[in-house]
């Protein structure tokens, strides 16, 4: 039968829905972090109860499942004690002759406009382990990144 004659359902036009990716590797997250995975689960279970129209609850389900699924593999880690760079840590650096702060937070607290860095990030990566003053090679370039600083954050 030509295609011309087939009446096709709304159904098989539409986009796929594929569930949220989960970043690779460890799930490890900050106090602040873990309480905000376990706020946004709380949020999504209330907002399933007022909802009524199918394709909200579909992508309310969606979004539920993505932040269950962070909140059941989350790695707490424990405070860094600030003598090197590590997980949690509030670092001062140089780089291409500017100074800048950053904090190095879980995959789903990393805000770069706001100075918070995945640990998986590579600048984050490349800072490990380094103690003040510390100058380390960064993509390609010696010496790119001269640690100023290293802190710990209050949450």
């Amino acid at each position: 039968m030509s295609v011309a004659f087939r009446r096709d359902s709304d159904e098989e036009h539409l986009e796929p829905t594929f569930e949220l990716p989960i970043p690779p590797g460890p799930n490890l997250v900050t106090a602040r972090g873990l309480a905000r995975i376990r706020a946004r689960v709380a949020e999504l279970e209330d907002l399933m109860q007022g909802l009524h129209d199918e394709n909200a609850v579909k992508a309310a389900r969606r979004e539920l499942r993505y932040w269950s699924t962070r909140q059941a593999t989350a790695r707490l880690m424990d405070k860094p004690d600030g003598s090197c760079v590590a997980f949690g840590c509030k670092v001062t650096f140089a780089m291409n002759g500017k100074q800048r702060t950053i904090t190095i937070v879980g995959d789903d607290e990393a805000d770069p406009a706001a100075g918070l860095l995945s640990f998986s990030a590579p600048l984050s990566r490349a800072m490990m382990n380094a103690e003040v003053a510390d100058k380390l090679d960064f993509t390609g370039k010696p010496e790119a990144i001269e640690i100023i600083e290293i802190g710990i954050p209050a949450d």
